[in-house]
C-alpha cells in the first residue's frame, strides 16, 4: 500500500484537484462528472465502482461531496498529507475566485453581460448535474431491488417530504437485509 501511495506526487494531486475545483459553479454535484473524468479516466487513480462508493460516503459525511471525495482519494494515494493536499487543491480555486469576485462584483452586478454570463453558467451547471445523476443511476441501479429502492427513495423524498436521513437509514437497513439473506442462502446451498 505504501508503494501505491508514493506513485503520485503531491503537486500532481494538488494540480489535478485544483482543475476540478475551478468547475465549482453549482456546487459539489456539478463537479462529479469532472472529478470522475480526472480521477478515473485520465489518471486511473481509482475505479468507477470505487468512485461510486466515495460518492456515497461523501454524501453521508458533513461537507461538500466533491471536497469529501477529493479528500478520500488524496488519502488513498498519499495518506494524510495527500488528503490535505487534495482538499487544498479542490478548494483553492474557489477561494481565489470568491476573493476576486467579492472585490469587483459590486461594481458589475447590474451589468447586463455579467447577468447573462451567470444565466449561462446556471444552464451549464444544470447539464452537469443531470449528467452526474445519469452516471450515478447507471452504476448504482444494477438490478430490480436497487431500482425499487431508488424509485422508492425518490418518491418518498419528492412527494411525501420524508427526511433524507430517514431514507438513508432505511436503505442501509434494506441493503443489510439483502446482504445477510444472500449469505444465508449461500450457506444453505453449501450444506
Amino acid at each position: 500500500m505504501k508503494d501505491q501511495q508514493e506513485k503520485v506526487s503531491l503537486w500532481e494531486l494538488f494540480f489535478t484537484f485544483a482543475k476540478v475545483g475551478v468547475m465549482t459553479f453549482g456546487g459539489g454535484y456539478a463537479m462529479l462528472p469532472i472529478l470522475e473524468r480526472e480521477v478515473v479516466t485520465n489518471h486511473n487513480w481509482t475505479t468507477s465502482e470505487q468512485m461510486l462508493d466515495y460518492y456515497a460516503i461523501g454524501q453521508c459525511t458533513p461537507g461538500v461531496i466533491a471536497v469529501n471525495v477529493s479528500t478520500f482519494i488524496g488519502f488513498k494515494k498519499r495518506g494524510l498529507l495527500g488528503a490535505i493536499v487534495a482538499t487544498c487543491g479542490v478548494i483553492f480555486p474557489s477561494l481565489v475566485i470568491i476573493t476576486a469576485q467579492a472585490s469587483v462584483l459590486k461594481m458589475f452586478q447590474d451589468n447586463v453581460y455579467v447577468k447573462k454570463a451567470f444565466a449561462g453558467i446556471r444552464i451549464a451547471v444544470c447539464a452537469l448535474m443531470i449528467s452526474a445523476v445519469i452516471n450515478l443511476v447507471r452504476k448504482a441501479v444494477s438490478n430490480v431491488a436497487t431500482a425499487v429502492v431508488a424509485v422508492s427513495a425518490l418518491l418518498l423524498q419528492v412527494f411525501l417530504g420524508v427526511s433524507p436521513v430517514i431514507i438513508v437509514i432505511c436503505t442501509v437497513a434494506f441493503g443489510l437485509l439483502v446482504y445477510f439473506s444472500s449469505v444465508r442462502r449461500k450457506e444453505g446451498v453449501k450444506k
